[in-house]
Protein backbone atom coordinates (compact mmCIF):
# COMPACT_ATOMS: atom_id res chain seq x y z
CA UNK A 1 0.00 0.00 0.00
CA UNK A 2 2.90 2.54 0.62
CA UNK A 3 4.43 1.84 -2.63
CA UNK A 4 1.34 2.68 -4.05
CA UNK A 5 0.65 5.98 -2.41
CA UNK A 6 4.30 6.35 -3.70
CA UNK A 7 3.59 5.79 -7.09
CA UNK A 8 0.21 8.16 -7.36
CA UNK A 9 2.21 10.80 -5.83
CA UNK A 10 5.30 10.62 -8.07
CA UNK A 11 2.94 10.43 -11.19
CA UNK A 12 3.31 14.25 -10.63
CA UNK A 13 6.91 14.32 -11.08
CA UNK A 14 6.90 14.06 -14.93
CA UNK A 15 3.84 14.84 -16.43
CA UNK A 16 3.53 18.70 -17.03
CA UNK A 17 6.86 18.58 -18.64
CA UNK A 18 5.11 15.31 -20.81
CA UNK A 19 2.26 19.07 -21.70
CA UNK A 20 5.11 21.19 -22.60
CA UNK A 21 3.78 22.00 -26.23
CA UNK A 22 -0.18 22.23 -25.12
CA UNK A 23 1.35 24.53 -22.08
CA UNK A 24 3.30 27.09 -24.29
CA UNK A 25 0.78 27.37 -26.10
CA UNK A 26 -1.87 27.59 -23.49
CA UNK A 27 -0.41 30.54 -21.66
CA UNK A 28 2.05 31.98 -24.44
CA UNK A 29 5.39 31.41 -22.87
CA UNK A 30 8.66 30.45 -23.90
CA UNK A 31 10.18 26.78 -23.55
CA UNK A 32 13.15 28.44 -21.40
CA UNK A 33 10.07 30.19 -19.10
CA UNK A 34 8.44 26.95 -19.39
CA UNK A 35 11.46 24.87 -17.94
CA UNK A 36 11.39 26.82 -14.71
CA UNK A 37 8.65 24.61 -13.54
CA UNK A 38 11.18 21.81 -12.94
CA UNK A 39 13.63 23.29 -10.58
CA UNK A 40 10.82 24.83 -8.98
CA UNK A 41 9.79 21.02 -8.10
CA UNK A 42 13.50 19.69 -7.33
CA UNK A 43 13.93 22.59 -5.06
CA UNK A 44 10.26 21.57 -3.52
CA UNK A 45 12.58 17.99 -3.03
CA UNK A 46 15.28 19.94 -1.02
CA UNK A 47 13.16 21.93 1.14
CA UNK A 48 10.55 18.94 2.25
CA UNK A 49 13.90 17.75 4.23
CA UNK A 50 14.82 20.90 5.77
CA UNK A 51 11.29 21.15 7.31
CA UNK A 52 11.41 17.69 8.62
CA UNK A 53 13.12 19.41 11.52
CA UNK A 54 10.07 21.22 12.27
CA UNK A 55 7.01 19.89 13.69
CA UNK A 56 5.22 19.59 10.59
CA UNK A 57 5.51 16.06 9.87
CA UNK A 58 5.78 14.87 13.06
CA UNK A 59 2.49 13.48 15.54
CA UNK A 60 0.05 10.83 14.35
CA UNK A 61 1.35 8.93 10.87
CA UNK A 62 -1.11 8.85 9.11
CA UNK A 63 -2.02 12.55 9.01
CA UNK A 64 1.70 13.42 8.34
CA UNK A 65 0.98 11.41 5.14
CA UNK A 66 -2.27 12.54 4.08
CA UNK A 67 -0.46 16.66 4.58
CA UNK A 68 2.60 15.34 2.40
CA UNK A 69 0.19 13.58 0.04
CA UNK A 70 -1.86 17.05 -0.15
CA UNK A 71 0.90 19.01 -0.70
CA UNK A 72 0.54 17.07 -4.10
CA UNK A 73 -2.81 16.43 -5.27
CA UNK A 74 -4.04 20.22 -4.04
CA UNK A 75 -1.98 21.36 -6.17
CA UNK A 76 -2.73 19.13 -8.90
CA UNK A 77 -6.25 20.14 -8.76
CA UNK A 78 -5.66 24.12 -9.35
CA UNK A 79 -2.18 23.35 -12.20
CA UNK A 80 -4.41 23.49 -15.15
CA UNK A 81 -7.30 26.01 -13.92
CA UNK A 82 -4.68 28.82 -13.05
CA UNK A 83 -4.73 31.42 -15.60
CA UNK A 84 -1.31 33.23 -14.25
CA UNK A 85 2.01 30.79 -15.50
CA UNK A 86 4.20 31.85 -12.78
CA UNK A 87 1.33 30.88 -9.81
CA UNK A 88 2.03 26.98 -11.47
CA UNK A 89 5.75 27.34 -11.08
CA UNK A 90 4.90 28.60 -7.39
CA UNK A 91 2.75 25.12 -7.44
CA UNK A 92 5.46 22.92 -8.64
CA UNK A 93 7.32 23.42 -5.77
CA UNK A 94 5.19 22.44 -3.26
CA UNK A 95 4.51 19.59 -4.84
CA UNK A 96 7.93 18.70 -4.64
CA UNK A 97 6.66 18.08 -0.65
CA UNK A 98 5.71 14.99 -1.55
CA UNK A 99 9.43 13.22 -1.20
CA UNK A 100 8.84 13.48 2.82
CA UNK A 101 6.75 10.74 2.32
CA UNK A 102 10.25 8.35 1.81
CA UNK A 103 11.25 9.97 5.04
CA UNK A 104 8.25 9.39 7.01
CA UNK A 105 7.99 5.71 5.68
CA UNK A 106 10.90 4.27 6.62
CA UNK A 107 9.67 5.43 10.52
CA UNK A 108 6.78 3.09 9.77
CA UNK A 109 9.22 0.57 8.59
CA UNK A 110 11.77 0.28 11.23
CA UNK A 111 8.86 0.06 13.63
CA UNK A 112 7.54 -3.27 11.45
CA UNK A 113 10.83 -4.92 10.42
CA UNK A 114 14.19 -5.54 11.07
CA UNK A 115 16.31 -7.34 8.89
CA UNK A 116 13.65 -7.11 6.18
CA UNK A 117 13.75 -3.39 6.39
CA UNK A 118 15.69 -2.45 2.92
CA UNK A 119 13.59 -4.98 1.33
CA UNK A 120 10.64 -3.26 2.66
CA UNK A 121 12.18 -0.14 1.79
CA UNK A 122 13.03 -0.62 -1.99
CA UNK A 123 9.26 -2.16 -2.66
CA UNK A 124 8.36 1.66 -1.43
CA UNK A 125 11.05 3.15 -2.81
CA UNK A 126 10.50 1.81 -6.28
CA UNK A 127 6.88 3.57 -6.24
CA UNK A 128 8.76 6.66 -7.26
CA UNK A 129 9.82 4.87 -10.37
CA UNK A 130 6.31 3.02 -11.10
CA UNK A 131 4.60 6.99 -10.31
CA UNK A 132 6.75 8.44 -12.94
CA UNK A 133 6.18 5.75 -16.03
CA UNK A 134 2.30 6.10 -14.72
CA UNK A 135 2.41 9.94 -15.06
CA UNK A 136 4.29 9.66 -18.58
CA UNK A 137 1.85 6.91 -19.77
CA UNK A 138 -1.26 9.10 -18.49
CA UNK A 139 -0.08 12.43 -20.46
CA UNK A 140 0.39 10.46 -23.61
CA UNK A 141 -2.99 9.11 -23.41
CA UNK A 142 -4.78 12.13 -23.47
CA UNK A 143 -2.61 13.82 -25.99
CA UNK A 144 0.78 15.08 -25.01
CA UNK A 145 2.31 18.19 -26.19
CA UNK A 146 -0.40 18.13 -28.76
CA UNK A 147 -3.18 17.79 -26.49
CA UNK A 148 -6.28 19.90 -26.02
CA UNK A 149 -6.43 22.06 -22.92
CA UNK A 150 -9.66 20.05 -21.99
CA UNK A 151 -7.90 17.03 -22.41
CA UNK A 152 -4.56 18.49 -19.84
CA UNK A 153 -7.40 19.32 -17.61
CA UNK A 154 -8.98 16.05 -17.71
CA UNK A 155 -5.21 14.16 -16.80
CA UNK A 156 -5.01 16.53 -13.86
CA UNK A 157 -7.96 15.50 -12.29
CA UNK A 158 -7.79 12.25 -12.57
CA UNK A 159 -4.36 12.22 -11.57
CA UNK A 160 -5.22 14.40 -8.49
CA UNK A 161 -8.42 12.06 -7.58
CA UNK A 162 -6.13 8.87 -7.75
CA UNK A 163 -3.93 9.91 -5.55
CA UNK A 164 -6.51 10.84 -2.69
CA UNK A 165 -8.28 7.45 -3.95
CA UNK A 166 -4.86 5.60 -2.87
CA UNK A 167 -4.95 7.47 0.12
CA UNK A 168 -8.29 6.35 1.60
CA UNK A 169 -7.39 3.31 0.09
CA UNK A 170 -4.27 3.12 2.24
CA UNK A 171 -5.73 5.15 5.26
CA UNK A 172 -7.88 1.84 5.54
CA UNK A 173 -5.38 -0.52 5.86
CA UNK A 174 -2.36 1.03 7.83
CA UNK A 175 -2.27 1.38 11.70
CA UNK A 176 -1.45 4.99 13.37
CA UNK A 177 1.54 5.75 15.60
CA UNK A 178 3.12 9.12 17.06
CA UNK A 179 5.93 10.42 15.34
CA UNK A 180 7.61 12.56 18.19
CA UNK A 181 6.80 16.44 18.16
CA UNK A 182 9.66 17.12 20.38
CA UNK A 183 13.84 16.83 19.88
CA UNK A 184 14.88 13.29 21.80
CA UNK A 185 18.22 14.56 23.33
CA UNK A 186 19.44 11.06 23.98
CA UNK A 187 22.38 11.58 26.24
CA UNK A 188 22.23 15.05 24.89
CA UNK A 189 22.93 14.05 21.56
CA UNK A 190 22.22 16.34 18.54
CA UNK A 191 22.53 14.72 15.21
CA UNK A 192 23.65 17.71 13.06
CA UNK A 193 26.91 17.91 15.53
CA UNK A 194 27.73 14.03 14.75
CA UNK A 195 30.73 13.38 12.27
CA UNK A 196 28.57 10.30 11.06
CA UNK A 197 25.76 11.80 10.24
CA UNK A 198 27.90 14.49 7.73
CA UNK A 199 29.78 11.62 6.24
CA UNK A 200 26.87 8.88 5.34
CA UNK A 201 24.33 11.56 4.28
CA UNK A 202 26.66 12.43 1.61
CA UNK A 203 27.31 8.56 0.33
CA UNK A 204 23.65 9.04 -1.24
CA UNK A 205 24.84 12.56 -2.77
CA UNK A 206 26.68 10.97 -5.49
CA UNK A 207 23.42 8.68 -6.51
CA UNK A 208 20.64 11.51 -6.36
CA UNK A 209 23.22 13.58 -8.57
CA UNK A 210 22.83 10.71 -11.29
CA UNK A 211 19.58 9.59 -10.69
CA UNK A 212 17.89 13.20 -11.07
CA UNK A 213 20.21 14.33 -14.15
CA UNK A 214 20.97 11.21 -16.22
CA UNK A 215 18.51 11.30 -18.52
CA UNK A 216 18.00 14.59 -19.12
CA UNK A 217 21.66 14.93 -19.91
CA UNK A 218 21.95 12.21 -22.04
CA UNK A 219 19.20 12.52 -24.31
CA UNK A 220 20.61 16.51 -24.76
CA UNK A 221 23.19 15.25 -26.13
CA UNK A 222 22.29 12.08 -28.84
CA UNK A 223 20.16 12.85 -32.12
CA UNK A 224 17.87 9.66 -31.30
CA UNK A 225 13.99 10.33 -32.70
CA UNK A 226 11.25 11.19 -30.26
CA UNK A 227 9.93 7.89 -29.47
CA UNK A 228 13.43 6.21 -28.85
CA UNK A 229 13.93 9.32 -26.84
CA UNK A 230 10.90 8.30 -24.68
CA UNK A 231 11.65 4.59 -25.08
CA UNK A 232 14.76 5.20 -23.35
CA UNK A 233 13.09 7.73 -20.15
CA UNK A 234 10.55 4.24 -19.89
CA UNK A 235 13.67 1.98 -19.82
CA UNK A 236 15.76 4.06 -17.33
CA UNK A 237 12.47 4.38 -14.80
CA UNK A 238 11.54 0.61 -15.23
CA UNK A 239 15.74 -0.38 -14.35
CA UNK A 240 15.71 1.80 -10.85
CA UNK A 241 12.09 0.68 -9.85
CA UNK A 242 13.40 -2.86 -10.37
CA UNK A 243 16.87 -2.33 -9.33
CA UNK A 244 15.43 -0.95 -6.42
CA UNK A 245 13.54 -4.24 -4.97
CA UNK A 246 16.51 -6.46 -6.65
CA UNK A 247 19.17 -4.53 -4.09
CA UNK A 248 16.52 -4.24 -1.57
CA UNK A 249 16.26 -8.04 -1.55
CA UNK A 250 19.73 -8.39 -1.81
CA UNK A 251 20.03 -5.97 1.54
CA UNK A 252 17.48 -8.21 3.58
CA UNK A 253 19.63 -11.17 2.87
CA UNK A 254 22.42 -9.89 4.26
CA UNK A 255 20.91 -8.47 7.03
CA UNK A 256 19.61 -11.33 8.10
CA UNK A 257 23.11 -12.57 9.08
CA UNK A 258 23.70 -10.83 11.39
CA UNK A 259 20.84 -8.26 13.23
CA UNK A 260 22.73 -6.05 15.36
CA UNK A 261 23.38 -2.86 14.84
CA UNK A 262 26.60 -3.01 13.38
CA UNK A 263 25.77 -6.05 11.11
CA UNK A 264 22.77 -4.59 9.42
CA UNK A 265 25.10 -1.33 8.82
CA UNK A 266 27.66 -3.70 7.18
CA UNK A 267 24.70 -4.90 4.91
CA UNK A 268 24.12 -1.30 4.50
CA UNK A 269 27.69 -0.60 2.82
CA UNK A 270 27.60 -3.64 1.09
CA UNK A 271 24.30 -2.81 -1.03
CA UNK A 272 25.38 0.60 -1.21
CA UNK A 273 29.36 -0.24 -2.70
CA UNK A 274 27.82 -3.00 -4.87
CA UNK A 275 25.04 -0.86 -6.30
CA UNK A 276 28.12 2.17 -7.20
CA UNK A 277 30.02 -0.37 -9.03
CA UNK A 278 27.55 -1.69 -11.03
CA UNK A 279 26.56 1.77 -12.12
CA UNK A 280 30.34 2.68 -12.83
CA UNK A 281 30.02 0.06 -15.89
CA UNK A 282 26.29 1.03 -16.82
CA UNK A 283 27.51 4.92 -16.94
CA UNK A 284 30.78 3.68 -19.16
CA UNK A 285 28.18 1.97 -21.19
CA UNK A 286 26.15 5.03 -21.34
CA UNK A 287 29.13 7.12 -22.08
CA UNK A 288 30.31 5.03 -25.57
CA UNK A 289 26.56 4.86 -26.50
CA UNK A 290 26.15 8.67 -26.25
CA UNK A 291 29.79 9.10 -28.32
CA UNK A 292 28.29 7.03 -31.19
CA UNK A 293 25.08 7.59 -31.17
CA UNK A 294 23.87 4.37 -30.72
CA UNK A 295 20.40 3.40 -29.30
CA UNK A 296 20.77 -0.13 -28.60
CA UNK A 297 23.81 0.25 -26.64
CA UNK A 298 21.78 2.97 -24.81
CA UNK A 299 19.06 0.83 -24.07
CA UNK A 300 21.07 -1.70 -22.44
CA UNK A 301 23.25 1.11 -20.62
CA UNK A 302 20.66 2.89 -19.14
CA UNK A 303 19.38 -1.05 -18.10
CA UNK A 304 22.44 -0.74 -15.99
CA UNK A 305 23.03 2.47 -14.76
CA UNK A 306 19.35 2.23 -12.94
CA UNK A 307 21.35 -0.38 -10.37
CA UNK A 308 22.68 3.24 -8.95
CA UNK A 309 18.64 3.21 -7.01
CA UNK A 310 19.97 0.29 -5.75
CA UNK A 311 21.81 2.18 -3.20
CA UNK A 312 18.30 3.82 -1.79
CA UNK A 313 16.48 1.11 0.18
CA UNK A 314 19.89 0.46 2.33
CA UNK A 315 20.46 4.39 2.64
CA UNK A 316 17.22 4.80 3.91
CA UNK A 317 17.29 2.20 6.36
CA UNK A 318 20.37 3.64 7.84
CA UNK A 319 18.42 5.90 10.74
CA UNK A 320 17.08 2.59 12.76
CA UNK A 321 20.03 0.94 12.39
CA UNK A 322 22.73 3.05 12.99
CA UNK A 323 21.24 5.44 15.95
CA UNK A 324 19.17 5.27 18.70
CA UNK A 325 15.66 4.91 18.69
CA UNK A 326 14.96 8.28 20.58
CA UNK A 327 16.54 10.12 17.81
CA UNK A 328 16.34 8.26 14.58
CA UNK A 329 13.47 9.76 13.56
CA UNK A 330 15.17 13.09 13.19
CA UNK A 331 18.37 11.20 11.99
CA UNK A 332 16.17 9.99 8.92
CA UNK A 333 15.16 13.97 7.66
CA UNK A 334 18.99 14.79 8.42
CA UNK A 335 20.20 12.34 6.20
CA UNK A 336 17.87 13.17 3.59
CA UNK A 337 18.61 16.63 3.94
CA UNK A 338 22.24 16.36 3.63
CA UNK A 339 21.49 14.01 0.20
CA UNK A 340 18.96 16.06 -1.11
CA UNK A 341 21.01 18.74 -1.54
CA UNK A 342 21.97 16.99 -4.83
CA UNK A 343 18.56 18.42 -6.27
CA UNK A 344 19.37 22.00 -5.68
CA UNK A 345 22.90 21.01 -7.10
CA UNK A 346 23.16 19.14 -9.73
CA UNK A 347 20.07 20.22 -12.82
CA UNK A 348 22.34 23.94 -12.67
CA UNK A 349 25.59 22.20 -12.83
CA UNK A 350 24.59 19.01 -15.56
CA UNK A 351 21.80 20.40 -17.67
CA UNK A 352 23.29 24.41 -17.40
CA UNK A 353 26.80 24.64 -16.89
CA UNK A 354 28.44 21.40 -18.64
CA UNK A 355 28.36 21.24 -22.02
CA UNK A 356 30.61 18.30 -22.86
CA UNK A 357 29.41 14.80 -23.31
CA UNK A 358 33.25 13.91 -22.04
CA UNK A 359 32.86 16.11 -19.13
CA UNK A 360 29.63 15.30 -18.31
CA UNK A 361 30.11 11.66 -18.18
CA UNK A 362 33.49 12.03 -16.45
CA UNK A 363 31.58 13.79 -13.75
CA UNK A 364 29.28 10.63 -13.57
CA UNK A 365 31.73 8.23 -13.31
CA UNK A 366 33.65 10.24 -10.52
CA UNK A 367 30.23 10.28 -8.59
CA UNK A 368 30.57 6.58 -8.68
CA UNK A 369 33.77 6.57 -7.17
CA UNK A 370 33.05 9.49 -4.60
CA UNK A 371 29.99 7.21 -3.20
CA UNK A 372 32.19 4.08 -2.89
CA UNK A 373 35.19 6.50 -0.98
CA UNK A 374 32.74 7.73 0.94
CA UNK A 375 31.38 4.47 1.96
CA UNK A 376 34.41 3.42 2.93
CA UNK A 377 35.39 6.09 5.34
CA UNK A 378 32.35 5.64 7.42
CA UNK A 379 32.29 1.82 7.47
CA UNK A 380 35.33 2.77 10.09
CA UNK A 381 33.59 5.58 12.16
CA UNK A 382 31.46 4.68 15.32
CA UNK A 383 28.07 4.29 14.56
CA UNK A 384 26.52 7.16 17.13
CA UNK A 385 24.36 4.26 18.79
CA UNK A 386 27.80 3.04 19.42
CA UNK A 387 29.23 5.98 20.53
CA UNK A 388 25.92 6.66 23.04
CA UNK A 389 25.99 3.72 24.61
CA UNK A 390 29.52 4.77 26.04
Amino acid sequence: MDMLLVAAGFGTMHMLEKFKGAVITHYGITETVFNYQQPAYVVGLFVAFLLGGTSLFKGSFKRSVALIVSFAAIPQFLIPFLPNWWGIVALRFFQGFIVALIAVFSNQIARLFLAERPFAKGVVLSGIFWGGIYGIKLAKWVGGGEASWSSVREAFIISAALMYLMLVLWWLFVEDFEIPKEKHSAKGANVWKMPFTWVFGFTFFPALWIVFTLGSFTLHHVSFSEAQKANLVIVLEASMGFWSIVMGYLGYRLSVKNTSNRGLFKAIVSVMTLSYLVTFIGLFVVWKATSANDYTLALLGFAIAGIVQGTGPAFWTTAPAAYPKEIYPEASFALGLISNSANAVAPNVMLVLVKSVAVGMAIYLGMSLLGILLLLVSSRMRLPVEELRT
